[in-house]
């Protein structure tokens, strides 16, 4: 599938249907889908060679398009979440029962950013949802960091959306919300 151009309410819609995505972020191309979607969510895994059990990283534009996974938090604890996020920290979050193994694996958490890519910002806004953000690649190997790399590895699975990779070097820190122990520097 080539969608290098599509517009943002094509993208949503696409999401909306289950479909998935290659798009930048901060360091590296992501593959993402509507979270919601356990299909789409498996059919990402698949791709990666990653299994559930290790969970998935959302991110997000806004609180209210993670609210219905995490357990509640207070203004300043949100404000906290989203100025981390401008810095490229990604919080393990306590879940809500109710929140879908298919996304954290076999965790009482779940893994958080909200994105400052103004690329992966507007995705987010576009679809009025948080995404699945996991790197673009098989599991252990480097992430694509390139448009044409990743349409290389998945353009017959996702629509490959050009734009920007940021420049950081590395991906997201994280830390646990809890205690804030840094579990990936």
């Amino acid at each position: 599938m080539h969608r290098a151009d599509a517009s943002p309410r094509h993208i949503a819609a696409h999401l909306k249907r289950g479909g998935l995505i290659a798009y930048p972020t901060e360091s590296c191309y992501g593959l993402g889908c509507d979270p919601s979607n356990r299909r789409a969510v498996q059919r990402i895994l698949k791709l990666k060679q990653r299994p559930q059990r290790k969970g998935l990283i959302l991110i997000a534009s806004h609180y209210h398009q993670v609210a219905r996974y995490l357990k509640p938090l207070s203004r300043q604890e949100q404000t906290k979440l989203q100025h981390d996020g401008a810095q490229a920290i990604t919080y393990l979050m306590p879940v809500r029962d109710s929140t879908p193994r298919w996304l954290r694996g076999d965790h009482d958490t779940l893994a958080i950013r909200f994105t400052a890519h103004p690329f992966a910002k507007q995705l987010c806004r576009s679809a009025d949802s948080a995404l699945v953000s996991t790197s673009a690649n098989r599991s252990g190997m480097r992430p694509a960091k390139t448009f044409a790399e990743c349409q290389r590895l998945f353009g017959k699975n996702v629509w490959v959306l050009r734009g920007k990779v940021g420049k950081r070097k590395q991906p997201s820190t994280i830390r646990a919300w809890v205690d804030g122990r840094i579990v990936r520097n």
